[in-house]
């Protein structure tokens, strides 16, 4: 204030030795642009001050009767007005202009702030370093505190900061705000200051919670602020999601490279094992097959070696099998042919292999043709059905088929102990057995080699318990129309069943 005066004055006393040369209306010039460059330099109120100021100082020392405040002439009370109100203006605006271009300044600056945080958070690497880049942005700029909560594995909020401890209070006000998406202020009474709960609204979901604290009892910004803590909090949704879908590619990677690496393996073991084992396959049916001439003790040993010998190859095409789907080696051959015929000769294999084995077939009368690969299809016929008689311990299996919707669904069924609980979608992984205590040996590829073939035909197949105890495998192959020519054959073909 005493500024704004002092440049009056300041004026006053270079114009006063002028007094008689200069006019009036320049003086008044003068003291307006006084006025201007008070308000602009210090604020509107330096300038209110400047203005009263000027026309004071202005009847003081220039207006008729000089060095008094009395006026002789009343068209000079319009001079004071008028100059008085034009001063207050020029005051206001000028003032007003002033903030104006502080609060763009402001702007810029934050702006410029909010880009370098973008430009540094684009290259985090983790949710730890996202949060101490926020923390400190917000700390910079509003003097408050930010912590990131984020859901964990098993679903509940916890915060990324090291050494943090959340009330139950505010975790209760955080997942109320991840649950609805919309911002939430509460008053924090451990410290006595007011907080703000952001959810992390990213592209695909919502990733998390962010909570900025002030030492403020009333707000934790102003108005004026809130865009730009809003900007903060979209930056950090897209940040985090950012970095969960890196840390997903990189598991996604590792996932593949390691399935590659196996299915190499695979393919390179099953095929240096088959050649020894076509060799000792032979020499053990060879021994089987002299057994007449041999004693007893080793007639025994030779009906052994070559069951465990078999055994053995078969698992070997199993691992082949595997690795040749795994691959996409494998060419269907499909063919337009009933599915009767296939579930026929599955259950004829299995029986042949289970002496005193009764598979129970309970076929729709109205199943169509389908488009598949017979060998493929019964092969995995044939591994689910030995599968049952392995772990069904003699009980009842049955294989069922239907017509449902657009795909026609196969069943087998047995009564056995079941699946165990939780472990219906592991089994059709590789090497997965479904109970490592049973007592029937394996190497665990038999379902994954079913699914693989099964997926290749464009169908799906799933396991699960039965009402009143037992297992159930149901297969899913897709029903597409046949060629014309197929279907004029149809009826000739029904009227022959």
């Amino acid at each position: 204030m005493l500024i704004a005066v002092a440049a009056c004055a300041a004026v006053t006393v270079i114009a006063l030795p002028f007094a008689s040369a200069l006019d009036h209306a320049n003086i008044v010039m003068v003291y307006l642009l006084v006025v201007a460059l008070v308000a602009m330099r210090f604020g509107r109120t330096a300038g209110i001050v400047a203005a009263f100021a000027s026309v004071l100082l202005f009847d003081f020392f220039f207006v008729e009767p000089r060095f008094s405040f009395a006026v002789q002439d009343a068209q000079y009370l319009i001079i004071f007005v008028v100059m008085l109100v034009v001063a207050l203006i020029i005051a206001t605006l000028t003032a007003r202009l002033r903030g104006e271009a502080e609060n763009a300044e402001a702007r810029e600056e934050r702006t410029r702030a909010l880009y370098q945080l973008a430009h540094e958070i684009s290259g985090a690497l983790d949710v730890s370093q996202i949060q101490s880049l926020v923390a400190a942005f917000l700390k910079t700029e509003f003097d408050v505190e930010a912590e990131l909560l984020l859901p964990g594995p098993n679903g509940e909020l916890g915060s990324i900061a090291e050494g943090s401890r959340q009330p139950p209070a505010d975790l209760a006000v955080a997942r109320r705000v991840l649950e609805t998406g919309e911002p939430m202020p509460f008053f924090e009474s451990e410290v006595g200051a007011m907080a703000l709960a952001l959810p992390l609204n990213a592209p695909i979901r919502r990733r998390g919670v962010l909570v900025v604290r002030s030492r403020e009892r009333d707000s934790v910004v102003s108005t004026s602020q809130r865009p730009l803590l809003d900007a903060v909090a979209a930056l950090t949704s897209t940040a985090v999601e950012r970095v969960h879908f890196v840390e997903v590619a990189g598991r996604t990677q590792v996932q593949i490279e390691s399935e590659r690496l196996r299915t190499s393996v695979l393919s390179a073991v099953s095929h240096d094992l088959r050649t020894p084992l076509t060799v000792v396959v032979g020499l053990a049916d060879t021994l089987a097959r002299g057994e007449s001439s041999l004693p007893p003790e080793l007639r025994r040993v030779a009906t052994e070696l070559r069951e465990q010998a078999m055994r053995l190859s078969r698992m070997v095409e199993n691992l082949l099998d595997m690795a040749r789907l795994r691959a996409g080696r494998v060419k269907l051959l499909k063919a337009w042919q009933p599915l009767e015929e296939v579930v026929g000769s599955s259950v004829s294999a299995v029986e042949a292999n289970y002496p005193g084995l009764a598979v129970q077939i309970e076929l729709a009368p109205d199943l169509p043709v389908l488009e598949f690969d017979g060998v493929l299809i019964e092969h995995v016929l044939v591994n689910l059905l030995e599968n049952a008689v392995k772990h069904a311990g003699g009980s009842e299996i049955a294989i069922r088929a239907g017509k449902n919707d657009r795909a026609v669904e196969i069943k087998v069924e047995d009564r056995g102990p079941g699946l165990p609980p939780g472990g219906a979608d592991r089994l059709f992984d590789m090497f997965e057995r479904g109970s490592p205590e049973a007592q029937s040996v394996g190497t665990g590829m038999g379902l994954a080699i079913c699914k693989a073939i099964v997926e290749a035909h464009g169908g799906t197949i799933r396991a699960g318990n039965r009402e009143g105890g037992g297992a159930c495998f149901a297969i899913s192959l897709p029903v597409t129309r046949p060629p014309e020519a197929l279907q004029t054959a149809l009826p000739a073909a029904d009227a022959l069943r």
